[in-house]
């Protein structure tokens, strides 16, 4: 029949790129002997007659001689042409809703109700297909079962038929998951294909595979059926099916015999006219959508019928991150990170599971965990010593300049795990950064996170200013600009970097760069008046036609200077452009001084775009203060009902409208309520800590003066961290220490209400918060400080505990703590009464037996009763 392909008026027809001429072409050659040339007419087809799954009606006029290369033994790839019958078909049927479709022309067409039914009318060569002698036509043609049958009887007795028959698992468990697929689509065929499916997953006879498989779809089509045996049973499945590996003698090392290898910077495969961050993007797509055990897709089925149950996909994800075997190991990498991205929690095991992952052996599997563990701050931040470790066994086994490895797997995990510490601004990032801007290896990758690393500023800031200093402006099209530089070097705040950055404005604006001039301004305005030395570059370019300049010239010469007699009138005007918003940010920074902008700031927070009325309240808010407050705060909250997105904008300034908040209370209640992020992890953690400290600051109005910070899981609490210098303690509290001095080098913080304590090495061990004068202190919004210390002890011990499952211990002076969170809860007396008061402890000092005994640290040392180090 291929030969009567001539005979369509294909020219009448058309695909996603134009007249449909080359279709019987691409039918030919899909017949071809030559391997090279049916590859590429798959490929053509697909991109042009099949286009991103369309079905035009070049694609329905194509079936008949996809169905006779399918139906002729001779046919080269008979398994190609059934698979793409199949694409076609699935997609015409779930695109046959009854409506009015239309053709590339804007026709109206039927091409997907006719695929349809043509699919429907040849559903009998699928049932042949599915039984041929080649297992790859069986393997493609199995899914065509569940799609096209449409007699349910029929279809069932099939797909059961097909089981013992099916050679390898992969056909196994394409045909569980076809009936599946059946049950879903047909009713009538629901109860047998279910109680099949049930069967089988009981079945202790079957293999573990297809009862790992049948227990999994059985779900998919009868959720309500899950229950607490569900996951355990998948579990016991899948240790069966993953015993351990044998060792491998044949594995490819990445260290050479000596252990050590020097780097030297990867050659520069990419197009002179591709931009880098391109080229990755579409290698890392690739990398991504790879799976590697067979597994793999049941596993991510059941997590997607499991959805909100964290604690059970945990549990499951727990097994995954543990199995012998790498390939089950490496793909619950990327499930971890969807289950840690979509929903809140407690995500610390599976955090340091994902860690384990960092195998320097392994840069294939590292890389993974290393771009999973960047992606998730800050709830990652307890995987920060695995990187560091990770780190510095690389730099020990290849070099210091291995961020520049020739290998290019080696070369990328490395980066990962520098550009994940550079995001907790650890300082052992810093060295990876200075190789990649100054062998130029990669430095893009390096200037994304730069700006984190704030501790490296001083040799980071003039490497990023003469980069700056070297990018040419006159080149125009999508590539590595300045808005990378110029916002890292506004990060890192170093006043140094102004002359830089003021020559980037001018450079740009020379040769017409709108967007690169507006970025550079912006970044020229976070220095403030420090940055008045580009005042003559900045105030010309406030009366510039392009309006994106124009407003970030204005923004920057408020910030400059610090005058509102010609800058109020400038950011009226915008409020009129699409600008407003930045201009109304501006207005609102400006404050009272700004008042002549009120009557139109008030207009916006009628506008129909909810970010408009947000951004407007704001700086009605910031101008007039108190007299606003009702219309302000039911601003918001009416566009917070509206736009989820909002949240962490609004969150973030109810803090600042102190007790005139109280209206949103309810609000933020049920934002902490929730359980499924709708944002990304960096904001919902941000959310949902300040939402507690508000809640907790508009429900306990006697909290309203202290700080109020937020207990950090076995790392430390507020802007402290557990292993800090005590130079990095006074820079994060803003406050010169006091020495106490005695046997762990107390120091006090009489501003703060914070005493903190060191250990031999020098680094911070211990923090002791006052109980009335110290940080409020919140552990999933329960506040810590200050409380009544039986009410504080019964919650702790029998509410918290009970559900995170921590780890409970009593000091020898009646004290009790929860080892895994580094808790200690003391109490200090305060007039008549007695008040809690907690410390943050290192685990260190939890598993010493010296110093859990002789917890609490002030005063001096006891005597060692264990006649030991009491270091040890």
């Amino acid at each position: 029949m291929i030969n009567d392909v001539d005979s369509v008026d294909w020219s009448s027809m058309r695909h996603a790129y134009g007249p449909a001429v080359d279709v019987p072409v691409w039918l030919r050659a899909m017949a071809s002997p030559d391997s090279e040339v049916r590859e590429r007419a798959f490929g053509d087809f697909y991109s042009a007659a099949h286009h991103q799954g369309d079905v035009y009606v070049c694609t329905v006029a194509s079936l008949p001689f996809l169905f006779a290369l399918a139906d002729d033994p001779a046919t080269p790839d008979r398994a190609s042409v059934i698979g793409l019958l199949v694409s076609i078909g699935r997609e015409s049927v779930e695109r046959d809703d009854g409506g009015i479709r239309f053709a590339p022309d804007g026709t109206a067409s039927t091409a997907c109700t006719d695929g349809a039914a043509m699919m429907r009318d040849r559903s009998e060569a699928f049932v042949a297909y599915a039984a041929d002698v080649d297992p790859g036509v069986r393997r493609a043609a199995i899914v065509g079962l569940g799609l096209f049958l449409d007699d349910a009887d029929r279809a069932v007795g099939v797909l059961r038929s097909r089981l013992p028959a099916a050679s390898g698992t992969v056909e196994r468990l394409l045909v569980v998951e076809t009936t599946a697929d059946l049950a879903l689509r047909l009713p009538a065929a629901r109860a047998d294909a279910t109680a099949w499916l049930r069967g089988l997953a009981d079945d202790t006879s079957a293999d573990a595979d297809v009862r790992l498989a049948a227990l999994v779809h059985h779900a998919r089509c009868v959720p309500e059926a899950v229950g607490d045996g569900t996951v355990p049973a998948a579990i016991g499945l899948l240790r069966r099916l993953t015993p351990a590996p044998p060792p491998r003698t044949d594995e490819k090392r990445c260290r050479s015999g000596s252990g050590t290898r020097a780097c030297t910077p990867a050659p520069d495969t990419a197009s002179p006219d591709t931009p880098p961050q391109i080229v990755a993007a579409f290698a890392d797509m690739d990398r991504h959508n790879r799976v590697h055990a067979p597994t793999t897709p049941l596993l991510r089925a059941l997590h997607r019928v499991l959805d909100h149950r964290v604690p059970e996909r945990t549990a499951l994800l727990t097994e995954q991150l543990r199995s012998p075997d790498p390939a089950v190991r490496f793909d619950a990498i990327g499930m971890a990170r969807d289950l840690i991205g979509s929903w809140r929690g407690n995500h610390a095991r599976l955090v340091t599971l994902v860690a384990e992952c960092l195998l320097p052996d392994d840069p294939y599997t590292a890389l993974a965990a290393a771009e999973v563990l960047g992606s998730l701050m800050p709830v990652t931040d307890n995987a920060r010593e695995a990187l560091a470790a990770f780190v510095a066994a690389q730099r020990t086994a290849y070099g210091p300049d291995v961020w520049a490895a020739r290998d290019p797997l080696l070369r990328r995990a490395h980066q990962e795990a520098v550009r994940a510490l550079a995001r907790l601004d650890d300082p052992r990032a810093l060295p990876g950064l200075l190789t990649a801007l100054d062998t130029d290896v990669d430095a893009w990758r390096a200037v994304q996170v730069a700006g984190c690393l704030r501790r490296g500023a001083d040799e980071l800031v003039p490497r990023l200013c003469r980069r700056l200093a070297a990018v040419d402006f006159s080149k125009h099209g999508p590539g590595f600009g300045t808005g990378g530089l110029t916002s890292a070097l506004a990060a890192l705040g170093d006043p140094g970097a102004v002359p830089a950055i003021t020559q980037a404005v001018t450079a740009a604006v020379r040769y017409e760069q709108w967007r690169s001039a507006a970025a550079a301004l912006e970044a020229l305005a976070s220095f403030g008046t420090d940055a008045v030395s580009a005042l003559d570059v900045v105030r010309p370019l406030a009366d510039a036609p392009d309006v994106d300049l124009r407003a970030a010239a204005t923004a920057a010469l408020w910030e400059l200077e610090r005058d509102p007699a010609d800058i109020v009138s400038r950011l009226h005007d915008l409020l009129g452009s699409h600008c407003n918003r930045d201009a109304a940010d501006v207005l609102g920074r400006i404050g009272p001084a700004a008042v002549t902008a009120l009557p139109r700031l008030r207009e916006m927070l009628t506008a129909g775009y909810e970010w408009t009325r947000l951004h407007a309240a704001i700086a009605v808010w910031d101008i007039a203060g108190e007299a606003e407050a009702d219309g302000v705060i039911g601003t918001l909250l009416e566009v917070w009902e509206k736009n989820e997105a909002t949240a962490h904008h609004i969150v973030m300034f109810l803090d600042r409208m102190g007790p005139s908040a109280a209206p949103a209370l309810p609000r933020l209640r049920a934002e902490l309520a929730r359980a499924r992020r709708d944002r990304g992890v960096a904001s919902d953690e941000e959310v949902q800590r300040a939402c507690r400290i508000l809640q907790l600051r508009l429900a306990a109005p006697q909290d309203r003066q202290r700080r109020h910070w937020e207990l950090i899981p076995g790392a430390g609490v507020g802007p402290l961290r557990l292993g800090m210098s005590p130079t990095e303690v006074a820079h994060a509290l803003r406050e010169p220490a006091t020495p106490v001095g005695g046997p762990y080098a107390q120091e006090n913080f009489a501003t703060a209400g914070v005493s903190v304590f060191y250990n031999d090495a020098g680094h911070l061990a211990c923090v002791a918060l006052g109980a009335a004068t110290g940080p409020q202190t919140t552990l999933v919004g329960v506040p810590l400080a200050g409380q009544d210390p039986e009410r504080m002890e019964q919650w702790l011990l029998e509410d918290y505990a009970a559900e995170h499952g921590a780890t409970i211990l009593f000091t020898l002076d009646g004290s009790f703590a929860l080892t895994d969170l580094g808790l200690l809860i003391r109490t200090q007396r305060i007039g008549d009464t007695r008040l809690t008061r907690p410390f943050i402890v290192t685990e260190d000092w939890f598993e010493s037996t010296y110093h859990r005994d002789h917890l609490p640290l002030e005063g001096p040392r006891p005597q060692d009763e264990y006649g030991g180090n009491p270091g040890m």
